[in-house]
């Protein structure tokens, strides 16, 4: 059986979309709200986006994969990484690691061997759940 959506569904989606989507940009753009929001945040995990350091040649990465490799599937085994991608340019990969804060990420992630010797740059961001969607939940304090 096909449903049909009636104009006052549309009108709300379309309004919770734009509440979502306006108070995402918000925080984006207002460092002090962004602040906040970051504050009280959970934090899940920690994505690492790995690069090719400038200068370093195919070869050194190369000499240097079985090892990497190696260690990073045990980290993967381990629990420590999630998910592993290849980055769409070729200069590196993005790894969501399992960890509590970026720190705990960043120790994971220096214990490699392409960080071990210097020929790649990470960037951490701590990664949780999507704010806005807090707003669909109202104020649970006050509900409970």
């Amino acid at each position: 059986m096909i449903s049909k959506t009636t104009p006052t569904k549309v009108i709300r989606r379309f309004a919770i979309a734009l509440t979502l989507i306006l108070t995402g940009a918000t925080s984006m753009t207002n460092p002090a709200i962004a602040q906040v929001q970051t504050a009280s945040s959970t934090t899940t995990g920690v994505m690492v986006i790995l690069t090719v350091k400038p200068g370093i040649t195919r070869e050194q990465v190369m000499a240097v994969m079985p090892a990497e490799i190696r260690e990073t599937v045990q980290l993967y085994l381990n629990g420590k990484i999630r998910e592993w991608y290849s980055r769409g340019d070729g200069r590196g990969a993005i790894f969501l690691v399992d960890a509590r804060d970026v720190a705990e990420a960043h120790a994971v992630m220096e214990g490699l061997p392409l960080a071990r010797q210097n020929l790649i740059d990470h960037e951490y961001i701590a990664v949780g759940p999507l704010m806005p969607l807090r707003l669909l939940m109202g104020n649970p304090e006050r509900q409970q």
